[in-house]
Formats: structure tokens, sequence, C-alpha cells
């Protein structure tokens, strides 16, 4: 490589950053992108994230021949060959590109414009107008004493790739991760039980969402501990012994393997982001403005390593904010976002988007509050037909203005109808609209129709 100065240098390849890349260089621009793992080409979400889990989940619901051992290690095998597939793809969409090059290696900054990058005794030093951070969030292990010596310690990364269908797996922590994992295992076959130091699962959700989540759990096979404090964890032969303080009492859990599901940490360390002159936050992530912008304007941090949400979806809006700032008027930022959305990928699916009852009314907002088990919606005959009809749906509004403020869906299809429910609400469209509009029939959102006009609560 004769020439080492680039338009752009992504360090990273996730979704932001990959986006960002193929855009750059459609439009002939210079564009080096930095990967440290060929196994990670496309970033978190296709090889170790929301593609992987959720191919899981699908298989998990609809099990095939053979005993469950059998059917794991199919599942598995699948989702590795899915992931195998896309990760070649997404390196064909760049290195397609002409006037982009990617490099497999460890990126650090060396200066506010130079990055070095080191693979085995191979090092090469770049110099770019404008970086772009993108290189996302790993799983954060707890200090309990023993569980990071233990051999049957797994993050989530270790647990799509598990060639064993564990027989008991212990999860500690309820929030999302813990769920869907929890909902996976239970559903292939393995006892599992969570351990969560909080006094309940999901503690961003309403307490009637929050158990009627924790009531499908439990009636999966899986067994939910709360207010657990674990205190030590000891591997055994053949197992892993787990200790846990809760109830005013000292209890012991056996289990075969142990996930830590205690969130994600940002990843930065080794990016020598002190010698780039790049601030981060006291959690370890780059800090940015509303622009995506860090302490370098000329650098860029988009993803999960900027600390927002830990989504995909807002790590492909993050590069329409970076591109508006490179090519566009330079107008787009993250204040632009209204009602962002997300799932939860339990069966079924539990969604959610903009306030809850709990927020809402901690506002002193005038709201009116509608809800329906989903085995109750008449207007949802989906849900029997496919034999899925455990949940219930929930919307807060407006009693006013009759807007839309909130909606949790814990219910089949859920993580399709959130999408709708959120452009209703970002472009004003009513609670009434939503309740009169003409669906398509049997679908899912048909079921607005009665949920909508039940009674409901005010205050």
């Amino acid at each position: 490589m004769e020439d080492r100065h680039f338009d752009l240098l992504v360090i990273g390849f996730g979704k932001g950053g990959k986006t960002l890349a193929a855009a750059m260089g459609r439009l002939g621009k210079r564009v080096a992108m930095i990967e440290q793992s060929a196994e990670m080409y496309g970033g978190t979400c296709i090889n170790i994230g929301c593609v992987p889990t959720k191919a899981l989940v699908h298989r998990a619901e609809h099990p095939g021949p053979g005993s469950p051992a059998q059917w794991h290690r199919q599942a598995v095998d699948e989702t590795r060959a899915l992931t195998t597939a896309l990760r070649g793809k997404n390196f064909a969409m760049l290195d397609t590109i002409d006037s982009v090059v990617v490099l497999t290696g460890r990126a650090e900054f060396l200066d506010p414009r130079t990055v070095r990058v080191t693979a085995g005794d191979d090092v090469l030093d770049l110099e770019a107008d404008t970086i772009v951070i993108n290189t996302g969030a790993v799983p954060t292990v707890p200090s309990i004493p023993g569980l990071r010596e233990s051999s049957r310690l797994l993050t989530s990364t270790d647990l799509i790739d598990l060639d064993h269908l564990p027989k008991r797996l212990a999860i500690l922590g309820g929030g999302y991760v813990g769920v869907e994992f929890a909902s996976i295992y239970a559903q292939f076959g393995s006892a599992v039980t969570v351990l969560d130091a909080r006094p309940r699962i999901m503690p961003r959700e309403d307490d009637d969402v929050a158990e009627a989540a924790a009531a499908i759990l439990r009636g999966a096979g899986v067994e939910l501990v709360p207010n657990a404090q674990v205190t030590a964890v000891r591997d055994l032969d053949n197992s892993v012994e787990i200790t846990y303080e809760a109830g005013g009492r000292t209890h012991v859990l056996a289990a075969d393997d142990v996930l830590a599901a205690t969130g994600r940490t940002p990843a930065t360390a080794g990016l020598g982001l002190e010698r780039a002159g790049v601030r981060t936050t006291p959690s370890g992530a780059v800090e940015v403005d509303g622009f995506l912008r860090t302490s370098r304007p000329h650098i860029y941090g988009v993803g999960d390593v900027n600390g927002g949400p830990q989504f995909t979806y807002i790590s492909l809006d993050d590069s329409r904010i970076v591109a508006d700032q490179l090519t566009g008027q330079g107008k787009r930022s993250t204040a632009d976002r209204k009602f962002v959305p997300y799932t939860v990928f339990m069966s079924p699916a539990l969604s959610r988007v903009g306030l809850t009852e709990r927020e809402a009314r901690e506002r002193g907002l005038p709201v009116k509050v509608v809800e329906k088990a989903v085995a109750d919606i008449a207007a949802m005959p989906r849900a029997k037909i496919v034999g899925e009809t455990r949940g219930l749906m929930k919307f807060v509004v407006d009693r006013v203005t009759d807007e839309v403020l909130g909606a949790a869906l814990l219910s089949v299809d859920s993580q399709e109808l959130v999408n709708l429910v959120t452009l209703a609400m970002r472009h004003g469209v009513t609670a009434s609209e939503l309740r009169d509009a003409v669906y398509t029939h049997p679908s899912s959102t048909e079921a607005f129709n009665e949920v909508l006009a039940a009674p409901g609560k005010e205050y």
C-alpha cells in the first residue's frame, strides 16, 4: 500500500461503520475499514448478536425430530451456517468497492489523525481526514469471587455457539439478554434458573407487563429468583456451584453452565484514545455530541461504543447522522430520534415504544390506559391460528389529545406491530385512528380495533 492517506478510516465492521464506509466508497472516497477479527466481518449483529440469537429463538420455538440435545446441536449448526454466509456477504459488500480497503488487525491511535494497524508481526500506519470509531461493546462479567476463573462461565457470545445443551443453566441477570436466553434454552429443554439482583425482571417495564412476561417464563419452566445476591462461584468436577443470598438465607445452586447476562461495556480498551485526545465517559464509552462528534471534531463515535441505546438500528441511524455531516447539510442529529421502539425476543416477544404507564403518571400527564390479554381479544384470531395466545397488549393514551404516548405489546408478531405504532406516534396518528383503521384479516394488527376500544383506566 503506497498511499496510506484516506478520506475516511473506520475502526470496526459494525452496522454504522460498514454502512458509512460503503456509502463513502461509492462516492469515490478512499476508505479504510479496520476489523480486528475475520470472524467479525459485518459486526456484532450478524455474528454474535441479533441474527444468531433470533435464529435460535425461531428454532427453539419450532423443534425438529430427535432428542432436545440433537435438535439444539442442529440449531447451532444451522445458525453457524447462516452467520458464515452473512459474514461473507458483508465482506464482499466492501471488498467489491474499488476505493475501499478492508484490513484485518488491531487498531490503535498514535495521534489524532494516525492509526496503527497490527496483525501479528505486520504493522501499518494509516492517516485519515475523518475517523469513525465503531468498535461496539463486549459482555460485562461481574466481579464475583470465582466467576471469571470458572471453566463453566459463558457470555452471550459463548452461549450461541455452544456445542452441548446444558441440562442445568444458571443465568445471572434478569434483564433483556437474560430473559431472551432463559426463554430460548427452556424451550430447548434446559432447566433454567435466573438469579436477578433486583426485585423483578425487566425493571424498565410496568409491573403488570413484567409480571405477564414472568408468568410466561415460569410457564415454560424457568425458575426466577429475585433479590438474589451472588457471592461466590466454584467449579466442581463436572458442574459449577453458585452461592447466593436471598430472603435472608444462603442458598447453593448447582448448574452445568453459568451465563453472565449483566450488561455490555463499550469496547474502547487498547484503542489509545488518550493519544488521539478523545474523551470517554465514566462508563468507558466514547463521549459524543448530538452529531456524534467526539472531543476531536473529525473523529466520530457510532454504535454501541458511544454509550447510546445498544441497538443495530440505532447504529444504522448513527451512520446517517455522520453521512449528513460529511456529505449533506450537517443538520441531522440524535435529537431527531423520536419514539425508538425495542423488542425482547422471548416467546412470545415483548415490544415497547414510548412511555410506560408509570412514566406517564409520574409526569402528571392526563392519561387513559387500555389493556387486554391476548387470549381475550376476539378480533385477533391469528393468535389462535398459530397457537400463541399468551401475553397482553397495553396502550397509554393522552386522554386530552388522543395521542398514543406509549405501548407495550407482549404477543405474537409484536416485533412487527410495534413499528406501526411507532410510525403512528411519530406522525401524530391518534389512538382513535388506529382503533378505527381497516386492517387485513386474519392479522395481529386488527387487535388494535378491539384493544383501543376498551374502556380502560383514566388518571
